[in-house]
């Protein structure tokens, strides 16, 4: 049995982890910056984001768009960095 390989890049990716991964890497200040919605700008929390974003299709749109846009930019993992067993096998390279 082959199993299903999605073609959409935010598959198993839910909004609550694009919103993290995004103050993550560019903090409320400037995400309020790239995308201008008050709930990024006054008082920002994840949970007012997500609700306002879940409401609204245009402004989940360009959250989603902007997180993918940061994936493209984001340097490419190191093999260290995804495994986190990899120091611990005794084996060094």
């Amino acid at each position: 049995m082959t199993a299903h390989i999605s073609k959409d890049p935010l598959h198993g990716i839910t909004l609550e982890m694009q919103v993290n991964a995004l103050v993550e890497r560019f903090g409320w200040v400037k995400l309020g910056q790239l995308v201008n919605i008050n709930c990024f700008k006054s008082d920002p929390s994840v949970k007012s984001s997500l609700t306002f974003l879940r409401r609204t299709p245009w402004a989940r749109a360009e959250v989603e768009a902007l997180y993918l846009n940061s994936l493209k930019d984001a340097p490419a993992a190191k093999v260290d960095d995804v495994d986190p067993w990899a120091n611990s096998r005794g084996n060094k390279r």
